[in-house]
């Protein structure tokens, strides 16, 4: 079965967002094994300048890498990364596992955004949105979208 590990920095405080997280990964159970690893956030202070914005995301960054499991199809989640429709992202899970990727690891950075160490440490950049959402929510919106894409490749029904 395929084990899909999410790579996240920051706790989700809002009971909403830890419900509908354990709904989607419910939901996922029956597709992959799926195991979520909430990393610490570090503290930004208000007075932040690019150095030490570089420090922070260096520091989030290298902890980040220290979880990948070897072997693992790496999609870390940033603006400059390429936008899929629905079926075209179920496509890609679907090509990567086809080419014996059994284990697909997301990538959800903090507040700041990911290192570069993170950005070269993955096989692909994917984005939801050119709009800026909390991490919180784009948690959410991976596990959805991950199942959605499970549902198409099954041809089974679901909400379009």
């Amino acid at each position: 079965m395929l084990h899909i590990n999410v790579i996240c920095v920051g706790k989700i405080k809002e009971k909403y967002l830890k419900d509908a997280i354990d709904e989607y990964s419910k939901r996922l159970s029956k597709y992959c094994n799926l195991n979520i690893i909430e990393l610490n956030d570090e503290i930004v202070p208000q007075n932040i300048n690019d150095s030490i914005e570089k420090q922070i995301k260096e520091k989030e960054g290298a902890n980040i890498v220290s979880h990948i499991e070897k072997g693992a199809y790496v999609i870390a989640l940033d603006l400059k990364g390429k936008q899929y429709t629905s079926e075209e992202f179920s496509n890609k899970i679907s090509d990567i596992t086809v080419n014996n990727a059994s284990n697909i690891t997301f990538i959800i950075g903090g507040t700041l955004g990911l290192s570069n160490k993170v950005i070269e440490a993955s096989n692909e950049l994917i984005c939801f949105s050119k709009m800026t959402f909390p991490h919180q929510l784009i948690r959410v919106f991976l596990l959805e979208q991950t199942f959605r894409a499970f549902k198409i490749m099954n041809n089974e029904t679901y909400h379009r």
